[in-house]
């Protein structure tokens, strides 16, 4: 009966749990933005405004590689980095593919962590994203990281 009990709790904290909505104008912009012609590298930055319960617009940005962006991504809050990055290929073809990234740093606030992973799949599911990756240190947000997890996706 205590088990039962236990998984009852559980289930209320869960659903207690706090699912920010998105803000529409970052929706929009996420959409125009995975339609954008430019052929470099880009991102937004979202994070979220707790006051509110939305998911916003943080930072965007022109010309950035992934090291570049690991800079603009804070080490101790979690955020939202959405970037398009020019991959090329092994064979020489080259495409550009949205490469969503959770960054939930360790050492945050466990109720940030959990906002953030708690609106992650609402999030994914609104802008309708493919590849979400999740790094735990921003130092791992790297060129390196980027090209080891879209090689993947061939």
């Amino acid at each position: 009966m205590q088990n039962q009990g236990f998984l009852f709790n559980a289930t209320i904290m869960s659903e207690s749990l706090a699912v920010c909505d998105v803000d529409e104008d970052l929706v929009k912009k996420l959409k125009k933005f995975r339609f954008r012609k430019e052929t470099n590298n880009a991102a937004i930055v979202m994070k979220i405004d707790k006051d509110k319960q939305l998911v916003i617009l943080e930072e965007e940005h022109e010309d950035i590689s992934p090291d570049d962006l690991r800079e603009e991504v804070p080490e101790r809050q979690p955020r939202y980095p959405f970037n398009i990055y020019k991959y090329v290929h092994d064979d020489g073809r080259v495409s550009y593919p949205l490469c969503f990234i959770f960054s939930s740093p360790a050492g945050c606030k466990p109720e940030q962590q959990m906002m953030y992973a708690g609106s992650l799949n609402k999030l994914v599911q609104t802008v309708e994203l493919t590849k979400v990756f999740e790094i735990r240190n921003t130092e791992d947000l790297t060129e390196e990281w980027l090209r080891e997890k879209l090689g993947f996706f061939g």
